[in-house]
């Protein structure tokens, strides 16, 4: 080990001496800099307008971070073989070139996994550690490289053979075969995250319609990728018919609700009775649709509670949706008021209480009406409009019956009540049954006393 070190300080040390140092600092220097201007440039060609439709936006405001090193490396890459061509000098960018590489190679990575898994949820603490674990091999890799340690791993890679069943694979196929499937994914789930995130911005298409189109998407460039790496490891795909055939009896026996679930979620979404922000009610559970997913949806109730719900359970019951066609919704509160002669002047003074509330709707105004006419008073009901179920039902009802009691209160009128009286009654016959038969009680319960004996 020592005595790597000291060949690389050696060529180091030869590097700078030798002619052309400066040339190539300068030209180094020059690449980094026009890289940094061409980023900045391409930036705001490219990045988002209000003049373009929003599912032709290319956005590059995050990928310049990326996109500065990937330009700097292609600039020295031209610069290394113009002076290799006119025999000028190269060590320094030759030492550069894959050290810019690497960097370029780091960012792309972070930033593709970025788009992926932490668009909405954030930077997590495994994608945080795998990036690192990442970055680290690929620094190992770059040392390799520059020590010269490369082609040897390469061969020791080779040279290692693992029995597999009745093969003998290489460490090194099994290395290639993974990092073929990881790409070959990781680029799938790239591409179908930018495909969802361009059809959410078409105001066009319902958003059921989006959002089934980019879950189909996804799923197929998933299975195009699967395909295309067990190709690249070299395994033959007609083994898949078996795998096939396992899949449909999993499906057929213990799958069969999960499958229900898949099959419901692009059954909704097709559809379109629900979407993102309707106020539904299914079975127990009523609140805001957060999320809709192939198999679950997500329903946020007005306690802020989430409630995971199979898709399922919106096909085999019946669902009460307050969004399908309009999102207004009619409440109604009950009083009952002592008999009056005037009842018209106190309909209309309900009706005014219930528009002071801020969420009653103005464009169909409340109704007071006359339900019945019943024995302890007049039955009245007031039934008012709400055009943001979303925000709760309690919270209004609880402001238009207090605005409600404010005129009964202002107007003196008095509520009805069920009056209910008790009345004792004593008299001299109730009296002497009841201590004729406490007596005889008493009596029963005396012990029966037997014959006495005789004496003698």
């Amino acid at each position: 080990m020592p005595d790597i070190f000291t060949d690389l300080l050696n060529d180091l040390l030869t590097n700078l001496a030798a002619p052309g140092l400066a040339l190539q600092v300068g030209l180094l220097l020059l690449c980094i800099g026009l890289g940094w201007v061409l980023a900045r440039l391409l930036r705001r060609t490219f990045t988002l307008s209000a003049v373009q439709p929003p599912a032709m936006q290319i956005g590059l405001g995050s990928f310049v971070k990326v996109l500065t090193p990937i330009l700097t490396f292609l600039l020295l890459l031209m610069v290394k073989l113009a002076l290799q061509k006119w025999h000028q000098p190269v060590n320094i960018l030759r030492l550069m070139v894959p050290l810019v590489a690497s960097l370029a190679l780091m960012r792309f990575v972070f930033y593709v996994l970025r788009r992926i898994f932490a668009r909405n949820s954030g930077v997590g603490t495994f994608l945080l550690l795998f990036e690192k674990s990442f970055g680290a091999l690929v620094w190992i890799g770059l040392l390799l490289y520059i020590t010269g340690w490369w082609p040897d791993l390469f061969d020791y890679l080779d040279s290692t053979v693992l029995p597999i069943g009745r093969y003998k694979v290489s460490l090194l196929a099994i290395i290639q075969a993974l990092v073929s499937v990881l790409v070959t994914l990781v680029i799938a789930l790239w591409a179908g995250a930018t495909i969802e995130e361009r059809l959410m911005r078409v105001n066009t298409m319902h958003s059921s319609i989006r959002t089934v189109v980019a879950r189909m998407a996804r799923a197929f460039l998933i299975l195009i990728a699967i395909l295309l790496s067990l190709s690249l490891v070299g395994i033959d795909l007609t083994v898949l018919s078996v795998f096939g055939g396992a899949l449909g009896v999993a499906l057929g026996l213990g799958l069969q609700k999960i499958a229900s679930s898949y099959v419901s979620g692009f059954v909704i979404l097709l559809e379109r009775s629900l979407a993102i922000g309707d106020m539904v009610g299914v079975s127990t559970f009523y609140g805001k649709v957060v999320q809709i997913n192939s198999r679950y949806t997500v329903l946020q109730g007005l306690d802020g509670i989430d409630t995971v719900i199979p898709n399922e359970i919106f096909m085999i019951n019946s669902v009460q949706n307050y969004s399908l066609t309009n999102r207004i919704l009619r409440l109604a509160t009950q009083v009952t008021i002592v008999y009056q002669d005037d009842v018209e002047s106190i309909l209309t003074m309900l009706e005014q209480a219930a528009l002071e509330v801020e969420r009653v709707s103005h464009e169909v105004l409340p109704q007071a009406l006359l339900m019945k006419i019943g024995p302890d008073g007049l039955e009245l009901e007031l039934g008012f409009w709400i055009t943001d179920p979303e925000n709760g039902r309690l919270n209004v009802l609880s402001d238009v019956n207090r605005a409600i009691w404010r005129v009964l209160q202002t107007q003196q009128i008095k509520v009805a009540h069920v009056k209910r009286e008790i009345k004792v009654y004593e008299d001299e016959l109730y009296k002497s049954n009841f201590h004729s038969d406490t007596q005889q009680d008493l009596q029963l319960d005396r012990p029966v006393e037997g014959p006495k004996p005789k004496n003698g």
